[in-house]
């Protein structure tokens, strides 16, 4: 790998980082439409950015946890259904065509930003202590399946749109939902690297770029986590409204 490259892979890999630990997304909406305008294949573009996503969201969080704003009672139930969900994330991507997965992401982008532009910020708190009960449980396995089956494949790891649902079905606000999404990703994002291993999606060389983005996300993420509670409520919201529009813009760029 040539230093231009590599320093590209790094700075990529610091800036996703930082916005999966303060947007609690897994760095794919930026990842994929850079890679795809660099060049690179829609199978790789995805390959490297699901290995990024391991790296990052493990690291991140086990800060929000160390920090107390990870509530990992609530995320494990999103965790595991995203287990289940990504692990057919490597069929999907060898029976869908490149065209139609790209034009799922930009629904599901824009999807998620209709969703938070008219949630209503009075409907939220700062921090609300959820308690799930046993339906809460099964909305919360079957949000991180669906969430997951589609969101490995499109190589935005599912935070963001987890984080939406989160804000809109539990009334947690984006700030709270974002450890919770991040916590998801740990979990859809290890069983996609294994399911694009095994169809062959994920050859040396993305394994080897998806590595080096991963260690620029490590730096990148912690700087994030530190970030996001001195922002407001407002702000943060502002800012995610922002990188959903920018992928928006980026990836119908990218389609025609």
């Amino acid at each position: 790998m040539e230093m231009a490259q590599l320093g590209l892979f790094l700075l990529l890999g610091l800036l996703t980082g930082v916005m999966a630990g303060f947007f609690g997304i897994g760095g794919g909406m930026v990842i994929v439409p850079t890679l795809l305008l660099a060049g690179y294949s829609y199978d790789g573009a995805v390959g490297i950015s699901v290995v990024q996503m391991a790296c990052s969201s493990v690291v991140g969080s086990w800060s929000n946890f160390k920090k107390g704003l990870l509530d990992w009672k609530v995320g494990i139930y999103v965790g595991l259904g995203g287990l289940i969900g990504a692990s057919f994330s490597g069929l999907i991507l060898s029976v869908v065509p490149h065209k139609v997965l790209l034009g799922i992401f930009i629904a599901i982008t824009i999807y998620s930003f209709w969703r938070f532009l008219f949630i209503k910020p009075s409907s939220q708190v700062s921090f609300k202590t959820l308690e799930p009960n046993s339906k809460d449980k099964g909305i919360l396995i079957g949000i991180g399946v669906l969430t997951g089956i589609f969101a490995i494949s499109l190589g935005i790891g599912g935070g963001v749109l987890m984080v939406s649902m989160l804000s809109y079905y539990f009334g947690l606000s984006p700030k709270q939902s974002v450890p919770l999404g991040l916590f998801f990703v740990v979990f859809s994002s290890f069983s996609g690297v294994l399911s694009l291993m095994q169809q062959d999606f994920l050859g040396p060389a993305n394994l080897q770029g998806g590595v080096i983005v991963g260690i620029g996300s490590i730096l990148g993420v912690m700087g994030g986590v530190r970030l996001m509670p001195l922002v407001s409520n407002a702000w943060h919201r502002r800012c995610l409204l922002g990188v959903y529009a920018l992928s928006i813009l980026v990836s119908i760029y990218k389609l025609f």
